[in-house]
C-alpha cells in the first residue's frame, strides 16, 4: 500500500494498541517504531525510530480515559512525525475526548471540544479521522478536514454474517 508521493506509515499512541495491531494487520501495513515513554516526573517522551520523510502517516490514538494523557501523547507523537519531515499527518482518534463539550453550558464557561481541536490542529495534524462524535458539528471545530466515520454499519453487517 502506498501514497502518491511515499509511502503509508501507521504510529501508535499507547491508548489502544490493540485497536492499532488490528489495524495495521487488516492494512497489511507494519507499525512504524516509534517510542512513547514516560520520563520519571510523567512527562511523555516520543522518538519515532523510522524515517517517515515524505510519508501519509496515520496516528491511531484515542484520547479517551486517562484523556490529558492520550490527548497529549497524541500532540508530542504528531510533533515528532512533523518534524521528522512526514509529507501529510492523519490522526485516527476513535474516540474524542471532550467532545461532550461542545457548548457553552455557563457564562464563564469553556468549549473545551474547540480547545482540543485548535490544539491537534495546531501540533500539526493535517486531517482527522473520529468514530461516532458525541455531536456531528464538532467537525466543525477543526480548521483541517474531518471525517465522522460510523461504526453501525460495520457492527450490523457483522451482527447479520454471526447469527
Amino acid at each position: 500500500m502506498s501514497a502518491k508521493n511515499g509511502s503509508i506509515k501507521l504510529v501508535a499512541g499507547n491508548s489502544n494498541p490493540t485497536l492499532a495491531q488490528e489495524i495495521s494487520n487488516w492494512l497489511k501495513v507494519p507499525q512504524t517504531k516509534a517510542i512513547v515513554r514516560r520520563f520519571a516526573d510523567m512527562e511523555i517522551f516520543v522518538e519515532i525510530q523510522e524515517n517517515v520523510r515524505g510519508s501519509d502517516v496515520f496516528v491511531i490514538q484515542s484520547t479517551s480515559f486517562p484523556a490529558n494523557d492520550h490527548l497529549m501523547e497524541l500532540l508530542i507523537i504528531t510533533d515528532a512525525l512533523r518534524r521528522a519531515s512526514a509529507r501529510r499527518i492523519t490522526a485516527v482518534i476513535p474516540y474524542f475526548g471532550y467532545a461532550r463539550q461542545d457548548r457553552k453550558v455557563g457564562s464563564r464557561s469553556p468549549i473545551s471540544a474547540k480547545l482540543v481541536a485548535n490544539m491537534i490542529t495546531h501540533a500539526g495534524v493535517d486531517r482527522v479521522m473520529t468514530l461516532d462524535l458525541h455531536a456531528g458539528q464538532i467537525q466543525g471545530f477543526f480548521d483541517i478536514p474531518t471525517d465522522n466515520l460510523y461504526a453501525s454499519p460495520v457492527m450490523v453487517r457483522d451482527i447479520k454474517e454471526r447469527f
